[in-house]
């Protein structure tokens, strides 16, 4: 009899990207495996998971609006019908495990999985906890964390400090800077500045960006990732025009996009955060203001306090990105600096880390 196991969570690549890898680490260390994914319905991880190769059953749930509004009167019908659908789906599937990556979708399943006696993994990505995780870590066996002093948040027998999974072709990226610059059709011997805005798109970022562009010169060459919503306005304005900006809404081969780049600007999610200390680049973060407990800003803070990245607030981004941006490709030394310093903090294999407690919980329930 095969293992099964439910993976659940979803909302931005964040959550989704190390939810495909700690799957993909499972099938390798537990051939013939069964695994099902949970996501929220309408959510990225629909498509995403699918698109991957998985099976993914949606779940009508959406997160409550934290000030007071009618609104939350809908949330909460949803939860609850959530909540009857993922017990149905628990006795149907009957899985030896669930996992949760974050994101209120992984509410209902973990709940309904611990009270139906399936063992719960819940991986928190951020170095401040999620409201979800903290909930749910009282029944969880075990809380895979990317940083260390999360005893604050959860019960520290409980707690494995594993890393966040990061996508397999960036982890054991071999790419050349010059396979890159090939790919994208930009000059190796030029500088390179890599735009980052999330999976679904910065306001901020592209809207800084407008500066930069204006004021760089002519020899920086630009690999800019919009979002989708952003994409038409921002190629009308810049990609047509100039050969050495290269504009996305969103990049396929982000191992090549890591190669290529001198400098990277971006925000502050933890799944980012993870793939820029894999890589080793010098990067400017600017934190979305609009994340529950301002969690990006305390990812981003982990690595400035060592010296390891540069931390542009939200609100300032459209003034000040541009002349950090020039100082920085200016500066081959600080940047060397900070690629050192950054790649210090990466933690390597976190996927089939998590994976191994997974299967261990298993084996010994």
């Amino acid at each position: 009899m095969s293992v099964r196991i439910i993976i659940s969570g979803g909302g931005t690549g964040g959550h989704i990207f190390p939810a495909i890898s700690i799957a993909r680490a499972l099938e390798q260390l537990e051939p013939g495996i069964e695994l099902l994914f949970v996501g929220a319905l309408g959510r990225m991880e629909m498509t995403k998971v699918a698109g991957a190769g998985y099976r993914i059953i949606g779940l009508p749930v959406s997160g409550f609006h934290r000030s007071f509004t009618p609104a939350n009167v809908k949330v909460l019908y949803q939860l609850c019908l959530s909540l009857w659908k993922a017990r149905k789906l628990i006795r149907e599937f009957k899985p030896q495990a669930a996992v949760g990556v974050g994101g209120y979708v992984s509410a209902p399943v973990l709940k309904i999985a611990s009270l139906s006696g399936v063992p719960t993994v819940i991986q928190e990505q951020n170095s401040y906890a999620g409201m979800t995780n903290k909930w749910l870590a009282a029944k969880a066996r075990k809380i895979c964390v990317a940083y260390p002093g999360m005893e604050k948040f959860f019960p520290a027998d409980r707690i494995i400090l594993t890393g966040n999974p990061v996508r397999q072709e960036i982890e054991m990226n071999q790419s050349t800077r010059e396979e890159a610059c090939r790919y994208f059709g930009l000059d190796p011997a030029g500088k390179i500045l890599l735009v980052l805005g999330g999976s679904l798109g910065a306001r901020t970022i592209n809207e800084s960006m407008k500066g930069v562009c204006r004021q760089k010169d002519a020899e920086t060459q630009i690999i800019w990732q919009t979002g989708e919503r952003y994409y038409q306005e921002m190629t009308g304005l810049y990609g047509q025009k100039d050969p050495k900006t290269v504009i996305k809404d969103f990049i396929q081969r982000m191992d090549l996009a890591y190669a290529a780049a001198d400098l990277i600007v971006s925000r502050a999610g933890a799944g980012t955060i993870s793939e820029l200390c894999i890589v080793g680049k010098a990067c400017i973060l600017i934190p979305s203001p609009n994340v529950a407990e301002d969690h990006q800003t305390h990812n981003a803070l982990s690595l400035v306090n060592r010296g390891a990245a540069c931390l542009i607030p939200d609100a300032e981004a459209e003034s000040a990105l541009s002349a950090k941006v020039k100082e920085l490709l200016d500066n081959e030394s600080v940047r060397k600096q900070m690629s050192e310093k950054i790649h210090e903090l990466a933690e390597f294999h976190s996927a089939e880390r998590i994976a191994r407690e997974v299967l261990s919980i298993i084996k010994t329930n």
